[in-house]
């Protein structure tokens, strides 16, 4: 049996033949066989070589390094490398304004305002607030599609929470008409896919479905897989939100279905990326063949329900299919961002600008820091992954906007800033309502689950305003709304 050797590297005591790598945990050498003219076996050559070769920081991830002499062949493989562009990419397609000097400074932080400026803000915010419907409806609703996942005993607290708010989601989409065959459903920030995958198990017995998952960072256990036995077609697309064209995706342009676009908890922009992506850039050509001005095309591009031609404007309905609905859950507006803010001509109607939204989109996490400071108080042994999850990817951005509590904790309480971070809130949510409604869409806020379920409980629904819809695209619609109803019966 083999003594305990000699340190590591070292090649007297090696058998001949045998790699001179000494394994310290088994006290042996390695017994590995070697290239012919080489000491190491192939696992322990950067022992050999490592006196001679130098590691240097890779120049496209300086989080990882490599060899010197190799960098070249390196550099076409790095994973950090850029990668070609998908056919649906677009830059800045989503990203809303184009004007630089509109673009504000760097402003000082919120923590750095004197008490008076502080004080005008809210002063501010409230004038602007004023006449503005700030006591959300409860649309608290459940689908059949998730009751036998509510009642399992398997899953734990953290699970149920999450099945309610998507079952929630569901119920709503149903009460808007939106799950019935022949749609695209896109899922905006889709991580897993959760939620895509629950709208798939509603319409099991639908035919001619699509799914597009929209998510810009990879993700691990992805559910897509549990429906290639089904006959409904998931696609994902990495991409950001912001240069995304749904125009371009091969799918949408060989199957030309009705779009309704969904979501889990967008972040703050990506709401606004998002919204302008299914109402503005999905209804003008990207391409630039259509010779008609995008104003002319908008209305009726953006206000059909079903994929008809109508007199007169032929070239319009064959290229640009309606969007059916618009259903997301809103979360994080502290981080919505003025430049794609999609309600930046509400804000200045009522006299506000991009320094007045920067305060009040930092103004908006008192909401529920506040809240989630009472709620672990109230249960500090409540294990709820929603919150947890909520505070692990939004702790930096809290922390820095909770600093300023010095200088509030003289004029404002606990539950007096978080009537502000909602008032903020609605403010920002309601320049996205009048956007859709400018858009042609009947478009609502409502609570869509209980504030002990998720923080974030408010929904974003908007379907085509009937109003603005021609005649003919009204009984298509009934017919549409006729034949879901009885597939689900």
């Amino acid at each position: 049996m083999a003594g305990p050797g000699p340190e590591p590297g070292a090649e007297p005591g090696a058998e001949p033949g045998r790699c001179a790598h000494f394994v310290l945990r088994k006290k042996r050498f390695c017994r590995m066989i070697p290239a012919p003219g080489r000491r190491f076996c192939g696992e322990h050559a950067h022992e050999e070589e490592q006196n001679d070769r130098k590691r240097i920081p890779c120049p496209l991830d300086p989080k990882h390094t490599v060899y010197e002499d190799q960098l070249q062949k390196h550099l076409k493989k790095c994973n950090s490398r850029e990668k070609p562009k998908p056919v649906y990419f677009v830059q800045d397609i989503n990203a809303g304004l184009k004007d630089v000097a509109e673009i504000p400074e760097k402003q000082v932080p919120l923590s750095s305002l004197s008490i008076e400026e502080l004080q005008n803000l809210i002063i501010k915010l409230k004038k602007a607030s004023n006449g503005l419907e700030l006591h959300l409806k409860e649309q608290i609703l459940s689908h059949q599609a998730l009751q036998e996942a509510l009642n399992d005993p398997k899953n734990g607290e953290s699970a149920f929470k999450h099945l309610k708010q998507q079952a929630s989601i569901l119920g709503n989409m149903e009460k808007l008409h939106l799950l019935g065959p022949g749609r695209c459903f896109v899922e905006f920030g889709a991580g897993r896919g959760k939620l895509s995958h629950w709208v798939d198990i509603a319409l099991e017995n639908v035919q001619s479905v699509q799914f597009l998952l929209v998510e810009r960072a990879t993700t691990r256990f992805k559910v897509d897989g549990k429906h290639k036995r089904r006959d409904s077609i998931f696609e994902r697309l990495q991409v950001d939100i912001q240069h995304l064209c749904l125009n371009k995706v091969p799918i949408l342009e060989k199957e030309r279905l009705p779009v309704v676009g969904i979501g889990k908890h967008l972040c703050g922009a990506a709401t606004d990326l998002a919204l302008r992506c299914l109402v503005e850039s999905y209804t003008t050509c990207c391409d630039g063949e259509d010779e008609e001005p995008a104003p002319k095309r908008c209305r009726s591009a953006q206000t059909e329900v079903a994929p008809h031609k109508s007199a007169g404007n032929e070239s319009t309905t064959e290229d640009h299919k309606p969007v059916a609905g618009i259903v997301i859950a809103l979360c994080c507006h502290h981080k919505c961002d003025w430049t794609h803010y999609v309600g930046r001509e509400f804000f200045k109607s009522v006299g506000l600008g991009p320094v007045e939204f920067h305060y009040f989109q930092r103004m908006s996490s008192w909401a529920t820091c506040g809240m989630r400071e009472t709620t672990s108080k109230a249960s500090p042994n409540e294990d709820s992954e929603d919150q947890t999850n909520y505070t692990e990817e939004h702790e930096q951005t809290l922390s820095r906007t909770e600093s300023g509590s010095d200088t509030l904790q003289g004029i404002l309480s606990v539950e007096e800033r978080k009537e502000i971070g909602c008032l903020c809130k609605r403010l920002i949510d309601h320049g996205r309502i009048e956007y859709l409604q400018q858009q042609g869409y009947k478009a609502a806020l409502q609570y869509y689950t209980e504030s002990a379920v998720s923080l974030e409980n408010v929904l974003l629904t908007a379907v085509p305003n009937p109003s603005l819809i021609p005649e003919s695209y009204i009984f298509q619609f009934l017919g549409t709304t006729n034949m879901q109803t009885s597939s689900h019966q």
